[in-house]
């Protein structure tokens, strides 16, 4: 009688097997557990989500919607038509998703076979390389400047037959840099498929400096794509609504790929309700800004952190007197998560999420605290 393999002895794809796990935010619940507190005790500042919420009327329309059991229209017809108003593109330019990490992920699998190249801008979202590496793919980092710009003369050198995707973000994740809109214009020239990530749009929309958003201009370039996503300034990080706005160039492979049912019914009634309560939603937006700018004035005064300029909803600071990481755990033991990166470049540094009025002043006075206590 044949035996069964052994399962152990079955091997991963080489890419699989070689690459370094991604590692998201901490659980906010495990940490009131370990320090014995209440889990609304715990301030969360590590995952960039508007510390808002979503708009009442989500909650209103969740707890109404009675038809959990019927699968969501795979074509997405209404819930494109509502987003085509707001983002102020034809609904068949729209593309929706589970989160911006679908469309992430569904670009690279169309775009990419093994061996093929990815630029990507050292600092920037950690999702890139991860979703490239699983495609077998190679990962050309261009770091950025010591402002945290990208040399686009260096990456248009940089581009080879093999370049297929160029990863692109404004403002930046962890940095929060905004890319002015002639220079993805010109990595755009190189004929590349251009990814823009423009996930934190709405904040660096709302504070009053001038943000050039490039959605409009898909249509006009078959080699852009554009990403925003529901779960920062509408407060749906849990519910996972993203969307794309592509050419049809890429449209038409990339519904190839789509599973047929990606945005569950929640989301779509969840993505209805923000939509109409729009208004709201960019008041909280705009709260968010002038506490993130009130706390690049008050973080300085801490000692322990100097802050980067941003245009996100997130500051990242560079750690005087100790290391990042001890800062982060040592923020952790006060029941405050705050994201450290351990790459050399940030391995001094905190990306703080900037929080409610309240939350932010507890984070600058516990900030205090620590730096009188190391002598600062």
């Amino acid at each position: 009688m044949p035996t069964a393999p052994d399962a152990q002895t079955v091997a991963p794809r080489r890419c699989v097997a070689e690459m370094a796990s991604y590692h998201g935010p901490d659980d906010p619940e495990y940490l009131a557990k370990r320090l014995g507190r209440p889990i609304e005790s715990i301030i969360k500042l590590d995952a960039n989500e508007n510390p808002f919420g979503a708009s009442p009327l989500v909650q209103e329309a969740l707890s109404t919607f009675s038809a959990y059991g019927v699968y969501p229209d795979a074509s997405q017809r209404t819930a494109r038509a509502l987003l085509a108003d707001y983002v102020g593109v034809p609904d068949d330019m729209l593309f929706l998703t589970s989160g911006g990490d679908e469309l992430i992920d569904l670009v690279m699998r169309a775009y990419l076979d093994p061996g093929d190249e990815m630029l990507d801008f050292s600092p920037s979202f950690g999702m890139y390389a991860f979703n490239a590496q699983l495609q077998d793919a190679v990962v050309v980092d261009i770091p950025r400047d010591a402002e945290f710009r990208i040399d686009v003369d260096a990456a248009q050198r940089a581009v080879t037959p093999r370049t297929k995707l160029i990863m692109l973000t404004s403002p930046n994740n962890p940095t929060g840099t905004v890319m002015p809109t002639a220079d993805v214009r010109r990595l755009l020239d190189t004929g590349a498929l251009v990814l823009l990530d423009e996930a934190y749009y709405e904040f660096a929309a709302a504070d009053g400096q001038g943000f050039e958003t490039m959605a409009g201009e898909v249509a006009s370039y078959p080699n852009l794509v554009v990403l925003r996503t529901f779960s920062k300034w509408a407060g749906l990080a849990g519910l996972r609504i993203g969307y794309g706005i592509l050419p049809p160039a890429v449209s038409e492979h990339l519904w190839k790929l789509k599973p047929p049912f990606n945005v569950n019914v929640a989301a779509l009634q969840a993505l209805r309700a923000s939509l109409e309560d729009r208004e709201r939603l960019m008041g909280t937006v705009r709260q968010v800004v002038a506490e993130r700018d009130r706390l690049l004035v008050e973080l300085p005064k801490t000692r322990i952190l100097r802050p980067h300029p941003t245009r996100a909803n997130f500051i990242l600071s560079e750690v005087t007197g100790m290391g990042g990481l001890a800062l982060r755990d040592r923020l952790a033991d006060e029941g405050i998560l705050v994201r450290h990166y351990g790459t050399p470049r940030l391995k001094d540094s905190i990306r703080i999420s900037v929080g409610r009025p309240e939350q932010n002043d507890i984070l600058l006075a516990t900030l205090s605290r620590i730096a009188n206590e190391i002598g600062l």
